[in-house]
């Protein structure tokens, strides 16, 4: 097998991020307005210091023409009251450093408060646009996040979204910063002597073609580095979360190669974008200094020539004080159009980036809350699935054919839209318990999820007491069911906090006493600080066992009307599922329950045991009924009871062709 085959070779929100028009206008009208305060305080603290950075230059040519030379008046000097002026030349030089000094300390104060006013204003954006992209991601269907990578997701929260940040703050700060140097400092060589200042501005025209040519060149190409840096991260999270595996295989060298293929695109893509850079900003510098040497032949000249008189084609006379005031502006001119490209680059960056957030919020789900939805109230707890019919990925029924024989109409792959449920039907009543069992791949999963409105059905509905849940407020819907999966999921924090998730003002004596009727309070006080202990990343702190224990517990204390046991005991031993069997009976006692388990010693006492296979429900009723019926039932009790020999030729047959099936199906039910 190739290594790289799992590698991703698009990127995956490349659909996304087609769709999103101008995201950087978007990005300064949805974000930037609500925080203009902030970037108005950095824009006028920017002019402020970036004018009073012009004053040193200004002030040392007219002091040497004015004390050195004594070629001008110092009178002449703006801004000046005549009054402050000394006579003699030692005074007049303190007072060239008085204003020197102090303008260097107010230009401190102005450069302070500019970096205050964009580091606020990026802050904000940054923290707002990662909580809305997050609050966007997290409502969408389940769908959605079966076909992206964790690794990709992560990529957009956080590199994408800090690189926004890097250019609201370091780029807007240089593009204003380098403005007011360009137009001040431009204002005062034509203020000076127009001509020259042309010669100094020549360069200007073939700077903003260059650039112009830069950006339609690397803007395609930093989209490209975006991807390739979601699926280095994908790959990497995922080998992190599999670590046990990889190592219990000894496949670190295969591991080792698909890192280094995706590392390897990364570095290609943004090697591409590299050498383009490292060949714009060079010849952006020979662009602007052509500028400042041209500036400095012909100035120099001028000085030169007849104390000042105009050479060649120019008519207005220039001191030595002013040619070096020229000299100074014109390097501190020509460098920050030179740094104009770093900005352009930040830029670009930003873009791509913006596109793929944007990209991520504006994603759509199959499952919407209709605007009249309303709260929905659990009076009986009846449950009715009328004439459902489920596929992933495609809406259209049409888009698959309907399968006579059962198992061929089990999982296909998501993109096939093929049915993963066709006309199943059932009615519970409030209290009562039903049990889902079949083969792997059967289905018994997604009835449940539809249920959630993890997905909606393509045909028929779910109702709850008579009310359609589609027609129900999704949180409302929720609140009133309790869901413990197979694959139970911890966060980070103590066994408490997990506990209480989701019951977050649930006291302490209700979490200890959901923590007994889930038979975990006695491990949990064996654990080094009881209900304060941490159990890691996932949970890794505890058994498989330990943590259905916790699951369940929650679900105890949520109290809810519904209860979803979905595989909720599999990994407990036989006395502590025995134990914990005994508390269930306690809670589904007023409840009604659904319950899924291939272990069927768990199910049988349950009111009504559904089978499924390939989509469909082919058996119902009670244990002892479907033992007597000897068909699917009869057969998987047989085969947990030992007797294999027993069994028909034709369910080993079915059994292995199902297996063939499931093990290349995205959905394990």
């Amino acid at each position: 097998m190739d290594a790289g085959a799992f590698a991703d070779e698009d990127d995956p929100f490349e659909e996304q991020r087609e769709r999103v028009e101008n995201p950087m206008k978007r990005l300064f009208r949805v974000y930037g307005l609500p925080n203009l305060r902030f970037l108005f305080v950095g824009i006028v603290s920017s002019i402020g210091a970036r004018l009073l950075d012009l004053v040193p230059p200004i002030l040392l040519g007219f002091a040497l023409d004015a004390i050195f030379r004594q070629d001008k008046s110092f009178a002449a000097l703006l801004f000046v009251p005549d009054a402050w002026i000394p006579a003699d030349q030692t005074g007049q030089l303190y007072l060239t450093v008085g204003l020197l000094a102090g303008s260097f300390a107010v230009s401190a104060m102005f450069h302070w408060t500019r970096n205050w006013g964009f580091n606020a204003f990026a802050q904000r954006i940054q923290h707002a646009i990662r909580t809305d992209t997050y609050d966007a991601m997290q409502r969408l269907e389940m769908d959605f996040f079966a076909d992206k990578q964790t690794g990709e997701l992560l990529s957009i929260l956080s590199n994408d979204v800090n690189r926004l940040e890097r250019f609201l703050n370091d780029g807007m700060n240089s593009l204003f910063r380098l403005a007011v140097m360009v137009i001040g400092i431009a204002g005062v060589l034509f203020y000076y002597n127009w001509q020259l200042a042309i010669v100094a501005l020549l360069p200007v025209p073939l700077i903003a073609a260059f650039t112009y040519m830069f950006i339609r060149i690397i803007q395609p190409k930093y989209a490209e580095v975006r991807s390739t840096v979601g699926q280095v991260n994908s790959r990497l999270e995922n080998n992190l979360g599999g670590i046990g595996v990889i190592k219990a295989s000894t496949t670190e060298p295969y591991e080792s190669e698909r890192v280094d293929d995706v590392s390897r695109d990364y570095f290609d893509a943004n090697w591409d974008a590299i050498e383009t850079r490292i060949k714009f900003f060079p010849g952006l510098r020979v662009m602007a200094g052509l500028g400042f040497v041209a500036t400095f032949l012909v100035g120099g000249l001028w000085v030169i020539s007849a104390e000042g008189e105009a050479p060649w084609i120019f008519t207005e006379p220039i001191s030595t004080g002013e040619f070096v005031t020229f000299i100074l502006l014109t390097q501190r001119f020509i460098w920050p159009m030179a740094q104009f490209g770093q900005i352009i680059n930040m830029y670009q960056r930003a873009r791509a980036s913006s596109a793929r957030v944007f990209g991520l919020m504006d994603e759509t789900g199959r499952v919407e809350e209709s605007m009249e939805a309303d709260d929905l109230v659990v009076t009986e707890g009846d449950v009715e699935y009328d004439d459902v019919s489920f596929r992933y990925g495609a809406r259209d029924p049409e888009d698959a054919e309907d399968q006579a024989d059962p198992v061929d109409a089990e999982t296909a792959a998501e993109s096939d839209g093929e049915l993963i449920l066709e006309d199943v039907t059932f009615d519970v009543e409030g209290g009562e318990t039903v049990a889902l069992v079949g083969p792997t791949g059967a289905g018994k999963s997604t009835v449940l999820k539809l249920l959630l409105r993890f997905y909606d059905v393509d045909e028929g509905a779910i109702r709850i007491d008579g009310t359609d849940v589609r027609d129900v407020t999704l949180p409302s819907l929720r609140r009133q069911l309790a869901y413990v999966q197979q694959d139970t999921y911890l966060f980070y924090g103590t066994v408490a906090e997990n506990i209480r998730y989701g019951a977050f003002e649930a006291a302490r004596e209700e979490v200890i006493e959901a923590a007994k009727a889930a038979e975990a309070h006695d491990f949990i006080t064996n654990l080094p600080d009881g209900y304060d202990t941490e159990v890691g990343e996932r949970g890794v702190k505890l058994s498989g066992g330990q943590r259905q224990r916790i699951a369940l517990a929650r679900a105890v204390l949520k109290d809810p009307e519904i209860l979803i046991l979905d595989e909720a005991t599999s990994d407990v031993d036989t006395e502590t599922e025995m134990l914990i069997q005994r508390s269930l009976d306690d809670l589904t006692a007023d409840r009604t329950t659904f319950a899924i388990a291939h272990r069927l010693s768990t199910i049988k006492d349950a009111d009504q045991i559904l089978v499924f296979e390939g989509g469909r429900i082919v058996e119902r009723g009670t244990h002892e009924d479907l033992l007597q019926n000897e068909g699917l039932y009869a057969h998987l009790w047989a085969v947990q009871a030992g007797e294999i020999d027993e069994l028909p030729d034709s369910f080993v047959r079915r059994a292995a062709r199902r297996r063939a099936r499931t093990d290349v199906e995205v959905d394990d039910d």
